[in-house]
């Protein structure tokens, strides 16, 4: 587009115009009060109170803070019981001393940095997932390891015991507040409060699945309320009713309420449409989130990258090899070698319980493991001897999955047994397993050998990670769970396990077991 016109100050002032035969034009004469008007109504809306996510951010921020200043200072009392002192030696001469207060203040203030600067407290990672508990555990261990190096470049002789207590304590503390916040954001929720109201839009088959993960994943905190898609149908999905047309978008979120659009895609809406629908949406303080259409995985392996104006998103290929897997390795052999001495006198007795029915203590049964490699897996009976024998006369009465076979009576489960099993104590002599490399402590569910006979191709994903003990399908729902959805968990976990995901669904496996969930 070619502009003309003459923008020397003589005479009256002139602006130019996108026209071949292009005329001045007098400035005073152009009402640009309606412009003025649009500008004003553009604007970013302000809320007379401060949203949810950001009262919900002070709150941690404030709890990080008395947890970090009383494991810092509590840490110092426990060492030195009274004031201490720490030499500074100088480059030349004897140096100085530095008080352990003025030192646990530096490394306060630090500490509370490195959370913030690493964005444990980020609206968009805390309340679902664990990446906000690896964000508080990454954040730590790096602080600590900068002070540590710190002080061996200064040659400050920093006492071991100031920090190894003061790390653990404060980390353990940091992690359970995360969770005491995250259950009582889940009662708050559960009462119909802070909770984000969300449009989802785009073509209906995307919309639709987007709409269904959401609706499945209650903890995220987002309530699908309506869709506008290019169809016209009465719901989208059961209630979710269509609440308008791509033709008039912003009108309809408006006349809905919502302050989240989630944008599932449509070939409908181009680039350019797509950009003008976000300042709209912009300017009536409505937050709008992008679907990608990536599903099941999980948010460290995402990276936004700009690139020339375009949002590209980096996605990691999943890791089954190298350090992080050797360190997965080396935590495996340390907590179950731990757990197997703790345990052992527990163990000698269920031993002895069972064998006192009749028959061995232990049930070995053949399973699949990594690369597709078969191994004995170990589990205290819990059956009568025969059990194998006579399975073809229940198959018909299965509580299970469509795959498995589970009875929530089974006829063929001793009583010794059925306690194990609601305590989930029959596992145990899996530790085993996991000593020998067999098993991991966390991972999919390991298949029977008729399981696998059946996978499609996808689905053999799931055995390029050694089976666990535990996994997200323990602390999922277990027997109650389909056979799709146990698959779809453990190739999410698959896909994207971590050291810190481990140790949290350790925990949470912990608690379902205390709650008995979905164990017969």
């Amino acid at each position: 587009m070619v502009f003309s016109g003459d923008f020397a100050l003589r005479g009256k002032p002139r602006i130019a115009t996108p026209s071949f035969d292009a005329r001045p034009v007098d400035v005073r004469a152009v009402d640009v009060r309606p412009v003025q008007a649009r500008m004003r109504h553009s604007a970013p809306a302000t809320a007379s109170a401060i949203s949810w996510q950001r009262t919900y951010g002070r709150r941690l921020a404030f709890t990080d803070t008395v947890i970090v200043i009383a494991a810092v200072f509590g840490a110092q009392q426990l060492r030195f019981g009274e004031p201490a002192g720490l030499h500074i030696p100088g480059v030349s001469g004897d140096g100085f001393n530095l008080a352990y207060t003025f030192v646990s203040a530096i490394v306060i203030i630090a500490w509370l940095t490195t959370l913030k600067l690493l964005g444990t407290r980020s609206v968009q990672r805390v309340a679902s997932g664990w990446d906000e508990y690896r964000r508080v555990v990454d954040a730590s261990l790096r602080m600590f390891g900068l002070f540590a190096i710190a002080a061996f470049l200064l040659r400050v002789d920093l006492a071991r015991g100031y920090l190894l207590l003061a790390l653990p304590a404060g980390l353990v503390a940091l992690v359970v507040s995360r969770w005491v916040w995250r259950q009582w954001l889940g009662r708050q929720r559960a009462h119909g409060r802070y909770l984000a109201h969300a449009i989802v839009v785009g073509e209906h088959g995307n919309a639709q699945h987007v709409a269904g993960e959401l609706g499945r994943d209650r903890a995220a905190g987002i309530v699908v309320s309506g869709a506008i898609t290019d169809r016209a149908d009465d719901e989208l999905l059961p209630g979710v009713p269509l609440i308008g047309g791509l033709d008039d978008i912003v009108a309809a979120v408006e006349r809905s309420g919502a302050d989240t659009v989630v944008y599932s895609g449509s070939d409908l809406i181009s680039p350019a449409r797509l950009r003008q629908f976000g300042w709209d949406l912009q300017s009536h303080g409505i937050e709008l989130v992008l679907a990608a259409a990536l599903t099941d995985v999980a948010g460290p392996r995402l990276h936004a990258r700009p690139v020339a104006g375009l949002s590209l998103l980096h996605v990691d290929s999943p890791e089954f090899t190298g350090s992080r897997y050797i360190t997965k390795r080396a935590f495996d052999i340390i907590a179950s070698g731990l757990g197997l001495i703790v345990l052992s006198p527990l163990l000698l007795f269920i031993a002895l319980r069972v064998r006192a029915d009749g028959g061995p203590a232990l049930f070995r049964q053949q399973r699949v493991g990594l690369d597709g490699r078969t191994f004995t897996m170990l589990k205290f009976r819990s059956m009568v001897t025969d059990a194998e024998a006579r399975l073809p006369e229940l198959l018909a009465h299965t509580d299970g999955n469509g795959v498995l076979f589970k009875m929530r009576d089974d006829p063929r489960v001793t009583p010794i047994g059925r306690v194990l099993r609601r305590l989930s104590l029959d596992e145990l002599p899996q530790l085993i397993n996991v000593i020998r490399g067999d098993m991991s402590l966390v991972g999919p569910r390991p298949p029977l050998l008729s399981e696998v006979s059946d996978y499609e191709s996808w689905a053999e994903r799931r055995l390029l990670v050694k089976p666990g003990i535990t996994g997200l399908w323990q602390v999922s729902g277990r027997s109650d769970l389909s056979w799709e959805e146990s698959l779809r968990l453990d190739l999410y976990y698959v896909e994207n396990w971590s050291l810190t995901g481990d140790m949290v669904i350790i925990w949470r496996t912990i608690r379902a077991v205390a709650e008995r969930r979905g164990a017969y």
